[in-house]
Formats: structure tokens, sequence, C-alpha cells
């Protein structure tokens, strides 16, 4: 695995707290309804995406997962300030504004999506896991979903082929303890997920996912074994989310105090501990990594405000290839 540093610690400050402070803004714009249909934030589980970065070969390993995708694509390369822009429903956002929040993709940085549908980002993960092993590539596919899913039938069948295939594919549960407003305990008979993949003799296992550190390793290992051809991993990813399940979320089912009990673990309040404990950099330093930060948010807005609209006709445009396609009518 790729030594963790001083540097790693100060990117993973940085990254961490951006991908925070953008989607704190979203928030806030769409409170103003600059920011249209449903909104679902990652605001807690920032060390699972910085962890799995890491550990992967980026611009060789693929990525996809389900809704909760804003800081992904950010992490994977893609311009924060199209990504802002396709939650505006902008023609400079990454699907053209046509997709908004929850369909954001990047084939460039290998970022796959963004699916609204639970657990319709599994079988494609595998597939494309399979594309690559039928073409000889040793790139590796990332497949990450929320603990809700794990509920779904496509999940059981894609762990199935994906192990008679030996498939180069990690499957990532993201467990942050809620499907929607349903906890964990209350959807099996059992709350360890990692253990759903025993019953396809599948390596799996449970990690911190509030620990970029150990989100790494735990990461490094799965991914250096689908490289090898070793095949598939499931791995759980023990999580929390401080925001509701999207901004409609009145969070009835939880107290603030276990709320508060989890921000004791923040993974960016825990990671700055380090660096000022060890001395990687003064509270001076880290304060100019913030300023930084909210200015790069603010281009972001800025970018998204004055960009334009989509034109009408790019509907179609986007959608047929054909450029006859005889069930269209008229134009608009």
């Amino acid at each position: 695995m790729k030594k963790i540093t001083k540097e790693t610690y100060l990117n993973w400050y940085e990254n961490m707290l951006f991908w925070r402070k953008f989607e704190d803004k979203l928030a806030s714009v769409y409170i103003q309804q600059k920011v249209r249909g449903f909104l679902h934030l990652y605001n807690g589980q920032e060390a699972v995406l910085a962890g799995s970065l890491h550990a992967m070969e980026l611009g060789k390993d693929r990525m996809i997962t389900a809704y909760r995708n804003h800081v992904q694509p950010i992490g994977m390369g893609v311009d924060p300030k199209r990504v802002m822009a396709e939650l505006y429903g902008k023609a400079t956002g990454t699907s053209m504004g046509l997709g908004g929040s929850m369909h954001i993709f990047s084939k460039e940085f290998k970022f796959h999506g963004g699916h609204g549908i639970v657990g319709g980002q599994i079988p494609l993960g595998a597939g494309m896991a399979f594309g690559d092993k039928y073409f000889d590539r040793d790139n590796v596919t990332l497949c990450f979903m929320g603990d809700g899913a794990v509920r779904q039938g496509s999940l059981h069948e894609t762990l199935n082929l994906s192990t008679l295939w030996q498939l180069p594919v990690v499957f990532v549960v993201e467990n942050n303890g809620y499907a929607m407003g349903t906890s964990v305990a209350r959807t099996a008979s059992h709350d360890e997920i990692w253990k759903l993949g025993l019953g396809y003799d599948m390596p799996c296992e449970p990690c911190d996912g509030m620990d970029p550190v150990k989100v790494a390793k735990t990461m490094d290992k799965a991914i250096q074994r689908a490289r090898s051809g070793g095949g598939p991993s499931f791995i759980e990813m023990k999580t929390y989310r401080y925001r509701g399940h999207s901004m409609s979320d009145a969070q009835h089912y939880r107290t603030k105090d276990e709320v508060e009990e989890y921000k004791k673990i923040d993974p960016i309040s825990t990671v700055k501990e380090i660096i000022l404990s060890k001395k990687y950099a003064t509270e001076k330093q880290l304060a100019a990594i913030d300023k930084e930060v909210k200015e790069r948010v603010a281009e972001c807005e800025k970018f998204a405000e004055e960009s334009p609209f989509p034109d009408l006709n790019l509907m179609y445009d986007a959608v047929y290839e054909q450029q006859d396609y005889p069930f269209i009518k008229h134009k608009l």
C-alpha cells in the first residue's frame, strides 16, 4: 500500500473539508430553491471516500455508486465547478444539466454514476468489472451501495456471479445505520452486513468507516486481491451521516444526542487532531487551508450561478443518437 505520510494527512484534511463545505453550500442553495429535486448529502462519511481514493489507482480504476454521489466524482478528478453546475441544472454540468443531483457521470475520470434506483448500480458495477476481465485489463471497479440496498435481490444475484466468474470488483456497503429512516436492526435478523459475503464464499470483512487509515488498509487489500485475479470482496464500512437521508428528511427516527455522539468521531476533526499532534501543520497553516477551501466553494457557486440553462432541444440531442428518430413528432 502507498505510504500514509504527512502529505497524505494534509490532503485528507483539505479534501474532506472541501467536500463537507461544498455540500453545506448545496444545502444552503437548496433551501433557496436554486437546486431542485432530491438532495442526499455525504456529511460524516468522507473518510470512506478519502481512504478508498488512497488505495485506488486513479485514471485506471473505476467507481460507481448510488445517489449520494456529489463528492465522489470530485475525488476522482472531476472539476467541482461542473458538479455544482449539474446540481443547478446548468448546461456546463457533468450531464449538461439533465441529470441533476443523483446522476453525475464522468467517463473521462472513470466515475460511472450516480444511480437513483436503489441497488441499480450493483449489477452495473459487476458488468464493468466483467468487461475489464474479458478484455484482459488490470482495472478494478469499486461498487458502493448503502445499507438499504443490500436487501435488494440484485445484490445477491450479482455476488453469486461475481464470485463464480472471479470478477475484479470490490463491493462496498456504506452502512450509516439507516436506510432512509429504517435502522439496520429492523431490516434483518442480524446487523453484521459483511457476513452476507460468507454465503458466496467471498472474502468479506467490516471496517471502521470513520477512520481513513483503516479504510485505506482494508480497501488496499481488497483492490490488490481483485487486481491480481483473486476475485471480488465484500466490505462493510461502518459510518454515519450527520444530515438526514435527504433534505426533506425530518429525522424523527433518531435523537439529536445520537448525532452529537457521532460528531465526536467526525473524520475531519480526527484528522485535524492528528495533524496538530504530529506537528504536520500549525493552527495558522490549517486556517489558511480553511480559507482556501471557502474560496474554492465560492468559485463553484459563482460558476454555477453564472452558467446558462441548457437549450430545450438538448433533451432530444443528448438522448437520441439517431437524428431522424421516428418517435419525435416535433421539436420544442
